[in-house]
């Protein structure tokens, strides 16, 4: 199995309008993502010592891959997805079965349904997702320590 890609951790937060996908990856290079219709979505990149990182998921609905868009950050690569309809998806992937564990729920991002409203109405909050790299805790330099941690063995 040496020479495979390896899965970056990725993390998932929806709107009524868009999805958003953070993967975990510092320093990445030749980041390539992929929207095709259907709702499949494709990411690859090359990891800080060369290692591939790749993966495909077949998302729960149909997207429109003119509004997907990325955002390459110190620590992470940012993806806003434009779903075709607007709603709610009862989960991120069309498979019923449990996601992969690389796949986690974006907490800092994440918003229920009801508390959308709630949210200040602005037409592309794409500036202000970008700009939250964890939130604002306190320990928010530690937030990414164990990653480090498990790059260095």
């Amino acid at each position: 199995m040496s020479g495979t890609s390896r899965h970056p951790e990725v993390l998932w937060a929806q709107r009524s309008d868009k999805v958003y996908l953070t993967v975990a990856l510092p320093d990445a290079k030749d980041i390539t993502v992929k929207c095709e219709p259907e709702g499949l979505f494709s990411f690859s990149a090359v990891g800080v010592q060369g290692e591939p990182f790749h993966f495909t998921l077949e998302l729960y609905g149909p997207i429109t891959p003119d509004g997907c868009k990325t955002r390459t950050g110190l620590r992470n690569i940012l993806c806003s997805i434009q779903k075709e309809q607007r709603g709610w998806w009862k989960r991120l992937l069309k498979t019923e079965e449990k996601p992969a564990p690389y796949i986690k729920v974006d907490w800092n991002k994440w918003c229920d349904e009801d508390e959308e409203a709630d949210l200040a109405p602005d037409d592309d909050d794409d500036d202000a997702y970008v700009g939250q790299d964890g939130g604002s805790s306190d320990d928010e330099g530690m937030l990414y320590l164990p990653d480090l941690e498990k790059a260095r063995k």
